[in-house]
């Protein structure tokens, strides 16, 4: 049997440890996704949902437990091979899209194969499939503030797949969309997964994550529990 490529077991985070402001954000989390599932972690502002995100991005490394990513123990990686991780194995997306306002499309998405040290000959036509993929090969010459925000969000799409990390992780990226605008961008994420990327979705609403195939709950730092999605 093939290992999940999210692996968590006993995962907790406290804040202010020792202090009258203590919090404890993550409490004994366990959590295993496999490659290819779309998983919505959805709980209320609080309820540990951005903490955990952190933690399973690789940017927060101030833990207790067990976290492997696509079978490498992260707590064992200096800053350069976390790094590295993240580059390799996941693609973030945001609320805010957090582009580049003075970049293009094109060069926005280019962005990431950059650091990747991708030939610099290769970069332009990678980020070009990149922007056709989320639909987006016409705009690919504008600026974000000449469009629209469910444009943007492609974009961000779009640079978080350019290296192809077999993961996404996005967090609450309908937030900042109209209802229609955000089904758009939930198909796009369907379709991703289809290709076989693992989408794992970071959300407090409920009719967004019943897009995907699985729904872990968070409740005051603990995964309650886990169940299956009901719409298609």
């Amino acid at each position: 049997m093939t290992a999940p490529v999210i692996d968590i077991q006993g995962v907790s985070k406290v804040y202010a440890r020792g202090t009258e402001a203590q919090v404890t954000a993550l409490n004994h989390v366990d959590l295993q996704i496999n490659a290819g599932e779309f998983v919505a972690i959805m709980g209320a502002s609080g309820s540990g949902k951005s903490t955990l995100m952190n933690v399973l991005g690789c940017l927060d490394g101030d833990y207790t437990g067990t976290y492997r990513c696509d079978g490498v123990d992260v707590r064992g990686l200096d800053k350069e091979a976390l790094a590295k991780l993240r580059l390799d194995k996941i693609g973030f997306v945001f609320q805010s899209f957090n582009l580049l306002s003075r970049m293009d499309a094109l060069h926005n998405v280019m962005m990431p194969l950059s650091y990747a040290g991708i030939d610099p000959a290769q970069r332009k036509p990678m980020a070009e499939t990149a922007l056709k993929a989320v639909g987006l090969g016409e705009r690919m010459m504008h600026k974000p503030g000449e469009l629209s925000g469910g444009q943007q969000q492609r974009i961000a799409i779009a640079r978080a797949l350019v290296n192809n990390p077999p993961m996404i992780l996005a967090d609450e990226p309908t937030g900042a969309l109209d209802s229609k605008t955000g089904e758009e961008i939930l198909t796009l994420f369907k379709n991703l997964k289809a290709k076989g990327h693992t989408v794992i979705l970071i959300t407090h609403d409920d009719h967004v994550a019943q897009h995907a195939d699985r729904i872990c709950m968070m409740r005051d730092g603990v995964m309650t529990e886990t169940e299956h999605a009901h719409v298609a």
